[in-house]
C-alpha cells in the first residue's frame, strides 16, 4: 500500500546491489511512495548488472561513484543538481571489510586492509554529506540516513573491525548532524537487525547471528522490507525533528536482556 509520503522528493541512494540488499528494498518503496532518485554503487558493483533492473522498475538513472572518491562524489552529486535541483534525501547503505572477508582474526588485523574498511564503511558517510555540505544541495527538512548495527554497541564474535567502523560511522552522523541542523536538515543512523544481505551473510557464523537474535527479539528480526519502509518515514516529513539518533529498528533486540526463548532452551538441557 503506498500513502504517498514521498511524493515530488528527490533524491540519492548508495548502495543497491541486488534483490537482497536493503538499499534495493528502499528504492522499491521510495519509488512506490512517490519519490524519484539517482542510483549509485562502486563501478565494481555495476558491472555486475544487476542494477539497470532496478533503475528500470523504478524509472531511476545509474550513476557510478566510489563512494570514498572526493572526484567522483562532485560528479555525482552536480549530476543530481543539474537532473532535480536541490534534493530531499540520502541513502547511505555502504559497507565492507576486508579483515572480514579474508577470515583475519580481529587480534590478528591486517592494518593496511582496516584503513580501507573504514574509508570505505565510515569515512565515505562523511565524504557523502561534506560535498553535499559544500554543494548547499539538500532542501530544508532534507533527510540523511546511514545503515548500522548493534555491533557499533556491544560485542559479536567475527564481526571483526566492522564493529569499529559502524561506531565511526554513527559518531560521525552525529558530528555532522549537528552542522546540519542548522540548515534544517536531519541526519540518522538506523541500526537494523541481522539481514541476510549479500555483506551479511558473508560475516563468519551469520546463521547462527541471525537465530540467536530472532529469539531474543520480542517481535523478531526485521526484515529487509520492513527495514525499506521505516527509512520512507525517516525521508518523509512526519519526521522532522528527529535528527543525530541512532534509531534501533530490531524487534526490541537492543532493549532485551533476556527473553524466555533464550531462558527455555537453557532449561531444556
Amino acid at each position: 500500500m503506498s500513502y504517498g509520503l514521498l511524493k515530488g522528493k528527490k533524491g540519492i541512494i548508495f548502495g543497491a546491489l541486488n534483490e537482497q540488499s536493503i538499499a534495493w528494498k528502499v528504492a522499491e518503496r521510495c519509488h512506490e511512495e512517490g519519490a524519484e532518485f539517482i542510483l549509485s554503487n562502486a563501478p565494481i558493483a555495476l558491472r555486475m548488472g544487476e542494477l539497470n533492473g532496478l533503475a528500470e522498475k523504478t524509472g531511476s538513472e545509474v550513476i557510478g561513484a566510489d563512494a570514498t572518491s572526493l572526484e567522483d562524489l562532485e560528479k555525482l552529486f552536480d549530476a543530481a543538481v543539474a537532473k532535480f535541483g536541490k534534493i530531499d534525501f540520502i541513502l547511505h547503505s555502504i559497507g565492507m571489510s576486508i579483515n572480514v572477508r579474508k577470515g583475519k582474526h580481529y587480534t590478528e588485523m591486517n592494518y593496511d586492509w582496516l584503513e580501507k574498511g573504514w574509508d570505505i564503511s565510515a569515512v565515505s558517510f562523511h565524504k557523502v554529506m561534506r560535498v553535499a555540505y559544500e554543494k548547499d544541495c539538500i532542501n530544508e527538512w532534507g533527510s540523511i540516513l546511514a545503515l548500522t548495527y548493534i555491533a557499533a554497541q556491544r560485542t559479536f564474535p567475527d564481526y571483526n573491525d566492522m564493529s569499529d567502523n559502524k561506531a565511526y560511522l554513527e559518531s560521525i552522523a552525529r558530528t555532522f548532524g549537528n552542522y546540519w541542523g542548522e540548515r534544517k536538515v536531519r541526519v540518522n543512523t538506523v541500526s537494523q537487525s541481522p539481514t541476510p544481505t549479500t555483506a551479511g551473510s558473508g560475516v563468519k557464523g551469520f546463521g547462527g547471528f541471525l537465530g540467536y537474535a530472532e529469539d531474543m527479539s520480542p517481535l523478531g528480526n526485521a526484515t529487509a522490507l520492513e527495514c525499506a519502509d521505516y527509512c520512507v518515514t525517516l525521508f518523509s516529513d512526519l519526521t522532522k525533528k528527529v535528527t543525530m539518533q541512532n534509531l534501533f529498528h530490531d524487534g526490541g533486540f537492543s532493549s532485551s536482556g533476556v527473553t524466555q526463548k533464550v531462558i527455555s532452551k537453557y532449561d531444556a538441557e
